[in-house]
């Protein structure tokens, strides 16, 4: 095979190079669907960053101190795929095969959790570079709290290949924004400039300077022109974006997407589909490589290529006598990293867990905020934070000191109004697998995060999403901040829990289960006005939001269900005594969380709505969608069926007919209805 006078490169690069491009086009073709070309242009740099540069372990994928390598252009995940085949990963030749099949570790776009090595969900673009930023952030974090002279415990950095698509959402924006303000110059950003878009060239809607503007972000800016080949400059590059800096830094490399292509290179036809079984002949020709044969990995090029599995586990075995001396000299911080590691937490949160007085009236944003305040000073490991809300979000816990540049081990994150790289950010601090964030919005705003929110559940993030002035509740603001319809899109994810608890101490156990949970992302909804506190001692103790749904008022035989959340359980309560007075007998449920009841048995779930009464009533100041699994065809509901209006809350309530009496009348009817 001819050299191609690429700078910085040996015949044995070049040929490993080509192996990659090779791979990535075989894929695809045999798929029949996928992107080949920005794998192709981009090959020699990633060559170059994993061969040389990239500390990992592909024996162990989830080595702790590994450096982490995120792919935002998750389009051209047949690139990361030969990387980890190449390397050592469990990613054999036959899940190359399998791209884009059903049961592959292969899938189009790169998953966590399902492919080993892939580090976050990407894809969607942006989220990928927003979640690089969050996943910079837990390791400067990691370092302030545990690192000390002569034991650099977690030193990793993390790189991220982007294109033109993640630079353009404005999640990018919000994110790299944040960055450049927190100094993260453990973060290296290498940036696919190839100008090619789906449409066609970047000058069709993308013209302005992005080198300019990441300086203005408060990035370190470097630019390599060419064509992508000349891995001299590239690696001039790379060694100075990996020096402490107080800044990330963007590598701006030229690359022409389908290099080697005689008839697709630089051209969008060869982004979003293959190349052609004639143009891969042509291609590989070009470069002496017999035209007939796919999948090809010459053993020169296993070899080369096999040298990063001895290389990390000697890094990895390194780092664990670093850690057994660490152990000697710091055993306290040893012990409780080492229960971190192993996904315990080190403190019993029922001891710490606030009780709150029945008959005082607190609202759960506010009960809320006690809550960290009590648990939060015993959970070091809990990053908190909120956009730009936090006395109205309530999450900033007593003593927390700021995240900032020069005070990395701070608890508390200022994300300032960027509630989509909010979402983003915390999604990469989660996968850290040893931080847990929060972050905290007004509910209506989740619709700004919903593509982070959504892939936190694909990808069972431990995200916690925290949402205050929940319903038309909040009152004056009006119907653009009302969020009537937010809980059931929440409510329509799979794998997310989502929590309206009915009071305090509703909201004290929603944290606990929220913190102990380890299964996927969990979103909780809070009211901005004040709830009674409920009598456990007569309605049932709050411990079973944990069921997701417990009986507040129980009845034998009842007449009648009365089924509600959040503040609403007051209205249901009060028409619970006006039933009463008329000699119908109301059973009252409080149901938090509808995910977590339909994971109860059978026998539970019946002995809280009992089979045999069809007359029942949703209670709820938010859309009806969804309600229809509990309350079947002869139940009522009680809720919003509009948007709301600007008027003190209680008025609101008053006008959109959720009152007792509203309910009340409901149930009548629906009793009516089943005889």
């Amino acid at each position: 095979m001819p050299l191609l006078q690429n700078p910085g490169l040996t015949e044995l690069d070049e040929k490993c190079i080509w192996t990659i491009r090779f791979l990535a086009m075989d894929g695809v073709e045999k798929a029949k669907s996928g992107h080949p070309g920005m794998p192709m242009g981009m090959a020699p740099a990633t060559y170059m960053l994993w061969q040389k540069y990239l500390k990992h372990n592909p024996a162990n994928p989830k080595w702790f101190n590994r450096d982490r390598f995120v792919l935002s252009a998750g389009h051209g995940s047949m690139l990361v795929y030969s990387m980890l085949h190449l390397t050592g990963y469990d990613v054999s030749i036959d899940e190359l095969k399998s791209f884009r099949q059903w049961g592959s570790k292969t899938p189009g776009h790169p998953e966590y959790g399902h492919t080993p090595g892939v580090e976050v969900t990407t894809g969607p673009l942006g989220q990928g570079i927003s979640n690089a930023v969050g996943m910079a952030i837990a390791q400067k974090n990691l370092a302030a709290r545990y690192n000390k002279e002569n034991f650099p415990i977690f030193d990793y950095k993390v790189f991220t290949v982007a294109g033109d698509g993640c630079l353009e959402e404005g999640v990018a924006s919000e994110a790299s924004s944040l960055a450049g303000h927190l100094g993260l110059d453990n973060l290296v950003v290498i940036y696919d400039d190839n100008n090619i878009t789906i449409d066609g060239d970047t000058s069709l809607s993308f013209t302005e300077d992005r080198a300019k503007r990441y300086m203005a972000y408060g990035w370190n800016v470097i630019t390599v022109g060419g064509d992508g080949n000349d891995m001299l400059s590239f690696e001039k590059a790379l060694k100075r974006a990996m020096r402490p800096s107080g800044k990330p830094t963007l590598i701006a490399l030229r690359t022409h997407i389908g290099f080697g292509s005689p008839n697709k290179q630089g051209s969008h036809d060869a982004h979003g589909s293959p190349l052609g079984e004639d143009e891969i002949k042509l291609v590989k020709t070009s470069v002496g490589w017999d035209p007939e044969k796919t999948f090809v990995v010459p053993d020169e090029v296993a070899a080369q290529m096999r040298l990063a599995l001895d290389k990390g586990k000697k890094a990895e075995k390194k780092w664990n006598k670093l850690l057994e001396d660490y152990s000697k000299a710091y055993p306290e911080l040893a012990r409780e990293l080492s229960d971190a590691m192993a996904g315990k937490l080190s403190v019993d949160i029922d001891s710490l867990l606030p009780k709150f007085d029945a008959g005082t009236s607190l609202a759960t944003r506010q009960a809320s905020g006690k809550t960290l305040d009590a648990l939060m000073p015993s959970m070091p490991l809990v990053i908190g934070g909120s956009a730009d809300l936090t006395p109205s979000n309530n999450t900033r816990f007593k003593g927390a000191v700021d995240y900032q540049k020069d005070s990395p081990a701070g608890r508390y994150m200022r994300y300032g109004v960027r509630e989509h790289a909010m979402g983003s950010i915390m999604n990469g601090m989660a996968v850290s697998n040893l931080i847990r964030p929060y972050g905290a919005t007004f509910f209506v705003f989740a619709d700004y995060m919903r593509p982070a929110i959504r892939v936190a559940a694909l990808s069972k993030y431990r995200t916690i999403f925290v949402f205050t002035h929940d319903s038309i509740g909040l009152g004056e603001d009006g119907p653009t901040h009302q969020p009537v319809e937010t809980l059931a899109s929440l409510r329509c994810i799979p794998n997310l829990l989502t929590f309206r608890p009915a009071d305090a101490n509703e909201t004290a156990q929603t944290w606990k289960f929220a913190l102990e949970y380890k299964d996927g992302p969990v979103a909780m909804a809070l009211t901005r006005q004040g709830l009674l506190v409920l009598d456990q001692t007569k309605y049932g103790s709050a411990s079973q939001v944990s069921k997701g749904a417990y009986v507040l008022i129980k009845q034998d035989s009842p007449d009648v269900l009365l089924l509600a959340t959040g503040s609403e359980i007051e209205i249901a309560i009060k028409a619970c005594d006006k039933l009463a007075a008329q000699g119908v007998k109301a059973q009252v449920v409080s149901m938090p969380c509808w995910e977590l009841f339909r994971k109860q048995d059978k026998a539970y779930r019946d002995s809280v709505l009992p089979p045999s009464c069809k007359a029942r009533v949703g209670v709820e100041a938010l859309v009806k969608q969804g309600w229809e699994e509990w309350i079947g065809c002869r139940g009522e509901f009680v809720g919003m069926h509009s948007f709301g209006a600007s008027a003190p809350y209680k008025t609101c309530y008053e006008k959109f007919g959720i009152t007792a009496d509203g309910v009340v009348a409901a149930a009548q009817k629906s009793i009516a209805a089943t005889k």
